[in-house]
């Protein structure tokens, strides 16, 4: 269940997540993305960048044929300066909702993630809804988002999150 302030209480906590801005998943289509996490960075007291790693036995290795993002590559690397205050966290699937993230964002009190990152069409997409489920209030930043497929396929996780989540929580 979603959360609402009472009236003329304080705003919910809100927390920046970044989804996946490596080094490895930087392209024509999403460099762009850089710079606005660099600049969203300022606008948040709680930061959390999610850096996805590839682990041997896998999935994405196993039934995809999809190898890279190894531990210790570079394509794993945070691809934009992170804040001091930014909680950087290692993950192996879609998603950044664990229950461990869950504990995290309750402990603080945050009950509104905005996400950005790579890809709005599958990382940040199935983080959203996660979030949704979980009754954590996601905002997806549309303009910090993009897709390594293109503005296609940005676009159709647009459309897809109104859906899922609702037009409002597209900005």
């Amino acid at each position: 269940m979603m959360t609402e302030p009472a009236s003329g209480s304080e705003p919910p906590a809100t927390a920046l997540l970044i989804v996946d801005v490596q080094k490895g998943f930087i392209n024509d289509f999403t460099k762009h993305v850089v710079g606005r996490v660099e600049e969203l960075q300022t606008r948040y007291e709680h930061i959390f960048a999610a850096r996805f790693i590839n682990e041997v036995d896998s999935p994405y290795r196993m039934l995809l044929d999809w190898n890279r993002f190894g531990e210790g590559s570079r394509d794993v690397e945070l691809a934009f300066r992170v804040s001091p205050q930014a909680d950087i966290f290692d993950k192996t699937s879609y998603t950044c909702v664990s229950p461990e993230f869950l504990d995290n964002l309750r402990t603080r009190a945050i009950s509104e993630v905005h996400l950005c990152g790579i890809d709005t069409d599958v990382c940040v997409m199935k983080s959203a809804v996660d979030l949704f489920e979980n009754g954590i209030r996601p905002v997806v930043l549309s303009k910090a988002s993009a897709s390594t497929a293109g503005e296609e396929h940005h676009q159709w996780a647009l459309l897809m999150l109104r859906r899922q989540i609702g037009a409002r929580q597209i900005q």
